[in-house]
């Protein structure tokens, strides 16, 4: 028998979804893939609910670099209410500590230094991380206790933006892989000596994607009524996620071994050290993404078509 017929388009590229507030990041990445007809799609680090701005969306071929957008910097623009805690440390969730101590500036920005560089950090009961085979937020909504294990993130640059009045503050941070900015707030809360809670919280940038580059659904909506083809100029190239990795060109004869998954030996004085990851173009196309090991580029994943 054959192979079965991919249903959709075999669309590739990178839609950057200013996501709604009330909408999850799965219910986008559904949204998108159904607009542009796409045969795959999936997103680059998971934005709640009730948080809006940039979700990187993979459609074809971009999924393959999916790794290497999550990998890069976030930043994040949030609010923090003063006095209470919540099971879900966001404005979703039932209140389950009081305290009636406010922070003055003076108090947080002196604590501003704990909360930057290198931290341990617990994630939050309500969150994606696995435990024992199973989605944390899953075992919480049933009511089953969560124990989730301190570790660490990197947290680059945390600044205090603005005090509206004496029970809220908007933060800026700038941070890693696997931060939660939940967690920040619920953490600085307790160590100020009251309890804390995100209200609003907006992404910016994720790796080379930033706000310049965000699209609207009402704009994707829009641009669909013209024609499923007419959305197709709103997305980024697929290599658009291999923004810190160095680019080798290749002839048709190295693409052609690539394309197999045969290696090619790299030549002349600007080849890549021993170790790195590089990826191949041929002709301004994406051909592979590989490692350099004994003077060779050695294929690890390959890309079809462009």
């Amino acid at each position: 028998m054959g192979q079965r017929q991919k249903k959709g388009r075999p669309v590739s590229g990178w839609l950057i979804l200013d996501k709604p507030l009330g909408m999850t990041s799965t219910q986008a990445v559904s949204v998108v893939k159904r607009l542009y007809g796409a045969q795959k799609a999936g997103h680059a680090g998971t934005l709640d609910p009730l948080a809006t701005g940039l979700l990187p969306i993979a459609l074809g071929e971009a999924t393959k670099t999916v790794p290497y957008v999550m990998d890069g910097r976030k930043i994040y623009g949030f609010t923090v209410r003063w006095g209470e805690e919540t099971e879900t440390d966001d404005a979703e969730g039932a209140t389950v500590a009081r305290s009636d101590a406010r922070p003055d500036r003076a108090a947080i920005e002196a604590l501003l230094p704990d909360f930057t560089g290198t931290i341990m950090q617990v994630p939050p009961a309500f969150s994606a991380i696995k435990v024992d085979g199973e989605r944390a937020y899953d075992l919480a909504r049933d009511g089953e206790e969560v124990v989730l294990e301190s570790r660490p993130i990197e947290v680059h640059r945390l600044d205090l933006v603005g005090m509206p009045d004496e029970h809220t503050a908007i933060f800026a941070a700038e941070c890693g892989k696997g931060t939660y900015v939940r967690a920040l707030a619920r953490d600085m809360g307790r160590a100020l000596g009251t309890r804390g809670h995100v209200v609003r919280l907006r992404r910016l940038l994720v790796g080379p994607f930033d706000e310049a580059s965000m699209v609207t659904l009402d704009a994707l909506r829009a641009a669909h009524e013209d024609g499923i083809e007419a959305c197709d100029p709103l997305l980024a190239p697929v290599e658009t996620a291999l923004f810190d990795m160095r680019e080798i060109r290749v002839g048709e004869a190295e693409a052609a071994r690539l394309r197999n998954g045969q290696p090619f030996i790299l030549r002349g004085r600007d080849a890549p050290p021993e170790g790195e990851t590089v990826f191949a173009t041929q002709a301004g196309t994406l051909i592979a993404i590989g490692s350099v090991e004994q003077g060779s580029f050695h294929p690890l994943r390959v890309f079809v078509g462009g």
